[in-house]
C-alpha cells in the first residue's frame, strides 16, 4: 500500500546535484528523496516541536518514495547575479571608500517548469501506508527543493495499491532499485538519506557533518524523459511512449 498526494508547482522548480558548486551547477529534473524527506522532516519539527522530530526521524528517512512526472518539461538557462563573500577579506571593489565582506559575481542558473502537478507516492519500509501523523504532514509542504520553488497540495492524500504507482503507470522508484528503464531516458544523480544517518546530523544546527557517499549516499534513476529540443535559453525534455 501506498499514500499518494499531488502537488500543483506554482512556481519555477530548482535543485542542484549534492556536488555541484555555489556558483554554477545544472538543476535536477525532479526533488531528490533527500529533499523530500527534509521536507517531512522540516514539517514535523515546525508543528510538533524538535523532540517529535527526533521520534519520527527514522520512519522518515527510511521512507520508500515514488514520483510522477508531468509532460513535457522545460528548463530555462540563464545568468544571474549573486553575491558572496570575497576571498581575501574586506575589500573596496566598487571604489566607494567603503570595505564589504561581500562581492558580487556571476552565477549559472537553471529552472525547471512543468506542465503539470506532480505525484509523490510513499510507503514505510514495511511496506505499508503511511501512519496518519506523517500522512498529515503532506499538507503543511508547500515547496521542494531550492526555497522559492513552491508547490500546492491539489487534493486529499489518497492510499492505493502496488499496480496504481508501477512503472507501467508511469511512476518512477526514487529509492527502490529501477528495473526496466528505457536507455533513452535522461540519468539523474539524486542524493538519499543512507540507513546509518542520524538526527543530530540532519539538524542543521546540530554541527554534526554529513559526509557525501556514507550518510547522504547517490541514487542512480534514469527518468523516462528524452531532450527533443534545446537552445541558448531552454531545454525541452518529452517523456518517452
Amino acid at each position: 500500500m501506498w499514500t499518494v498526494a499531488h502537488y500543483m508547482p506554482v512556481a519555477l522548480f530548482s535543485l542542484k546535484p549534492a556536488s555541484a558548486t555555489s556558483s554554477g551547477g545544472k538543476t535536477l529534473l525532479c526533488p531528490t528523496p533527500f529533499a523530500l524527506k527534509m521536507s517531512l522532516l522540516d514539517a514535523v519539527m515546525r508543528i510538533r516541536g524538535l523532540s517529535a522530530g527526533e521520534s519520527m526521524w527514522r520512519d522518515i528517512r527510511d521512507l520508500h518514495i515514488r514520483l510522477h512526472l508531468s509532460h513535457p518539461i522545460a528548463v530555462i538557462n540563464t545568468f544571474t547575479k549573486i553575491v558572496r563573500p570575497t576571498k581575501n577579506g574586506p575589500s573596496d571593489d566598487v571604489g566607494t571608500g567603503l570595505q564589504t565582506p561581500l562581492g558580487s559575481t556571476i552565477a549559472y542558473r537553471e529552472y525547471v517548469s512543468y506542465g503539470g502537478p506532480i505525484g509523490i507516492a510513499l510507503q514505510t519500509m514495511e511496506g505499508t501506508q503511511l501512519p496518519t501523523e506523517l500522512t498529515d504532514l503532506l499538507f503543511q509542504i508547500n515547496y521542494f527543493g531550492k526555497r522559492g520553488g513552491f508547490m500546492q497540495l491539489l487534493d486529499m492524500p489518497s492510499t492505493v495499491e502496488d499496480a496504481s504507482v508501477s512503472t507501467e503507470a508511469g511512476w518512477i522508484p526514487l529509492t527502490n532499485v529501477q528495473e526496466g528503464f528505457s536507455f533513452r531516458g535522461t540519468l539523474q544523480m539524486l542524493d538519499d538519506c543512507s540507513a546509518k544517518l542520524t538526527f543530530d546530523q540532519a539538524n542543521i544546527y546540530s554541527g554534526k557533518r554529513i559526509t557525501l557517499g556514507k550518510d547522504r549516499i547517490i541514487r542512480h534513476v534514469v527518468l523516462p524523459y528524452q531532450l527533443t529540443r534545446s537552445s541558448r535559453g531552454f531545454s525541452l525534455y518529452e517523456r518517452l511512449p
